[in-house]
């Protein structure tokens, strides 16, 4: 296999040869890790041409039929239910649509869906189309939450650069974060749109107090980080994972830094931080690492904002630390 192809099986979900032991209720177990993989090829059958005009023409296709008209998407039928099975044609349907629900967002993940997350999935009906289809959709703007998509919100589908003839080959975005030209450009990719565009919140004007808790949080939480970092479990969490993350709070900066299995904390402002963080208290960040708080649900209210949707994955390792560390020390 080349270089840079990703498996079907990610290198991560493959667990090493070995065993534990583990105590429930007083008594040992040994654990032993094990598995069985089933590989299969599925074809696409009579559904092919809309998964290749996703892969190569970058259009997509419903299902009209020739009786009452009535185009369903995607075109899963060759004989429409309503009109006595009468036979169906592919026709190109428009790529804006509206939201028929207020979408649920995922911001959990199993490690095989990790770096899609978050994401939301919604119903979206297209121009041209009588039906809904089912779509993930994400936002330029920084990181979903409640609210930025909705009953109604107009959307627009993407095109991921490389594609593989899957649904997943396309996603959408709110219109309300796009040009006019991207809006009326049809086969719009990925790549073009502006993935940096998010509008930092402003932070009030900081006092004397904001300073000193944001002193006495930094010192707490150069504390936990050497914590974290004499906790095996933990370092394995951010094995093999660098960033640097510029935080900004009320009182003051710190740049916390992941470095393939250790953290640093310092204070001031990082020339080129891979993403920021912004609070208005540190102890948002502080009770997230130390496992009293949720760095996911200071998000989704709110009180804590990150600048790139996919640099998730770096608060689900963080958050993962801190768990590590809690059951460390309570087992």
């Amino acid at each position: 296999m080349s270089p840079g192809v990703e498996k079907v099986i990610p290198e991560e979900a493959i667990p090493e040869i070995g065993s534990f032991t583990q105590e429930i209720d007083g008594k040992n177990y040994l654990v032993m890790n094990d598995a069985m993989f089933t590989f299969f090829r599925r074809s696409m059958g009579e559904f092919s041409p809309f998964f290749l005009a996703l892969r190569d023409d970058k259009k997509i296709l419903g299902c009209r039929c020739t009786d009452c008209g009535i185009v369903r998407i995607p075109p899963f039928l060759v004989r429409c239910p309503d009109c006595n099975f009468a036979s169906t044609e592919l026709v190109e349907v428009g790529d804006i649509g509206r939201m028929i629900n207020t979408p649920p967002i995922t911001y959990f993940a199993t490690s095989l869906f990790h770096q899609q997350v978050p994401s939301g999935r919604g119903r979206i009906t297209l121009d041209g189309a009588d039906t809904a289809m089912c779509i993930n959709f994400y936002t330029t703007k920084g990181i979903l939450v409640p609210g930025i998509v909705k009953k109604g919100t107009e959307m627009k589908v993407v095109f991921r650069d490389e594609r593989i003839g899957d649904i997943t080959d396309i996603f959408c975005v709110p219109t309300s974060e796009l040009s006019p030209a991207q809006i009326s450009k049809k086969g719009l990719q990925e790549s073009e749109l502006d993935w940096s565009g998010a509008a930092e919140p402003e932070l009030p004007e900081a006092g004397p107090d904001d300073t000193r808790k944001f002193q006495a949080g930094l010192e707490e939480l150069r504390t936990l980080v050497d914590e974290l970092n004499g906790c095996e479990r933990a370092r394995a969490d951010i094995a093999d994972w660098r960033r640097v993350v510029q935080v900004k709070t009320v009182g003051g900066e710190c740049i916390l830094e992941i470095d393939d299995g250790r953290l640093r904390v310092d204070e001031g402002r990082s020339p080129k931080p891979d993403f920021t963080l912004v609070c208005e208290d540190i102890n948002t960040l502080l009770n997230g690492l130390a496992y009293r708080g949720s760095l996911t649900q200071a998000i989704i209210v709110k009180d804590l904002w990150i600048s790139l949707n996919r640099e998730f994955i770096s608060v689900f390792k963080l958050e993962r630390m801190a768990r590590s560390l809690a059951r460390t020390k309570k087992g």
